[in-house]
């Protein structure tokens, strides 16, 4: 369903309000600071989600999702991560919409989406059952690449666990990239902000201070943004009950991680090396455990100047790499020595680095120099 408030009135509203005060389908009497937010807001669609998980007793919420590009191009799924929205992607997505599709959504709990507190629990499993009811009857994607960032990423590998055992889901996807996440928690350097979210006193006190903190109103452009759209709906106290997110990762990562090397999907993996919550040890550990023998086209990436967040630390990169991979521009096993060698040998500091497969054998070379304990022959 449309949201409740037409443009006109927004435009109007517009006009005569500073700082802008809008009739919110989500939010009766919200006040934006950033017309950067506001945007992204106004531009956005909501439809109803009723919840499969059996602790929320069919509960609906209101889910935000916005669209974009021609649909006429190849189809581009994003999934946000926590604590953030589908905003994350806003300097990411001006790159990609002439030549692709986009589909974004804001997760229950998350950015202009309902976010019920009495209770409710925001699940991973629900939310990847949400994606495949938003792909099939809402954006009505028919064959597409899905992109996953943090908390998105999981959300993903469920999906794609749904997807591999359907023997008839209605879709393909065409390609999987993912992204900087603790997708493997026993390798993730966590700060205590994370745990204290997962403390009955200490959780609850966290938020407590984060609401009664000042408001950002003026400044940077896009942190104001941010600020506004944790604001919506009363993202703050949301945060407490998203968070526990990372108790259904902890339980369900291995079999989730499996369902990589089953997946007939190709996979494009980027990684921001400067995350120190998410070091460069979990994509080593999961490359090579889940992704490297496998036959299915592969790629593993390190952005050297991004942290957390490539999509925003470094947008072009992260959008080259998707261009790249969706026009079959990457190399097969066979070629991605020579391709390594030309690609990163005149790269810029900041561009993606290519990582190969690790193939260990037994190391021969030609000539007639041999190697003996006595010497060289």
């Amino acid at each position: 369903m449309k949201k409740s408030l037409s443009l006109s009135l927004c435009i109007l509203t517009i006009v005569f309000l500073q700082p802008t005060q809008i009739l919110l389908a989500q939010d009766d009497e919200f006040t934006f600071y950033s017309p950067l937010a506001e945007e992204w807001y106004i531009g956005g669609e909501y439809f109803e989600w009723t919840s499969t998980t059996l602790n929320n007793n069919n509960a609906r919420v209101n889910i935000f999702y916005k669209t974009f590009g021609d649909s006429s191009k190849p189809q581009l799924l994003i999934l946000h991560g926590f604590p953030n929205s589908s905003f994350d992607f806003h300097a990411l997505i001006p790159l990609l919409e002439d030549e692709y599709h986009i589909a974004v959504l804001d997760f229950p709990g998350s950015g202009f989406s309902d976010k019920p507190l009495n209770g409710f629990s925001y699940m991973l499993e629900d939310n990847a059952r949400l994606v495949d009811y938003f792909v099939r009857e809402i954006i009505q994607f028919d064959n597409f690449a899905v992109f996953t960032h943090d908390r998105g990423v999981s959300i993903g590998l469920a999906f794609l666990g749904h997807y591999i055992d359907n023997p008839d889901p209605g879709y393909t996807i065409n390609y999987h990239f993912l992204s900087n996440s603790g997708m493997f928690l026993p390798l993730a350097n966590l700060v205590p902000f994370q745990f204290a979210l997962l403390d009955a006193e200490r959780g609850p006190a966290l938020i407590a201070a984060r609401k009664a903190a000042p408001r950002l109103t003026e400044g940077d452009p896009v942190a104001v943004a941010y600020a506004d759209i944790f604001k919506f709906n009363d993202g703050d106290s949301a945060l407490l009950h998203v968070g526990k997110y990372l108790l259904e990762r902890a339980e369900n990562e291995f079999r989730w991680l499996e369902n990589l090397p089953r997946s007939p999907v190709p996979v494009a993996y980027l990684w921001g090396l400067a995350d120190n919550v998410n070091p460069i040890r979990i994509p080593n550990y999961v490359w090579l455990t889940y992704l490297n023998e496998r036959e299915v086209e592969s790629s593993f990436w390190i952005l050297p100047t991004a942290g957390h967040y490539p999509q925003r630390d470094n947008p072009e990169e992260v959008a080259k790499v998707i261009e790249m991979a969706l026009s079959g521009r990457l190399p097969d096993r066979e070629t991605e020595n020579d391709f390594m060698r030309t690609y990163n040998g005149f790269k810029e500091a900041e561009d993606a680095v290519y990582v190969g497969h690790s193939v260990v054998r037994k190391m021969e070379f030609p000539g007639s120099v041999r190697y003996t304990p006595e010497g060289y022959q």
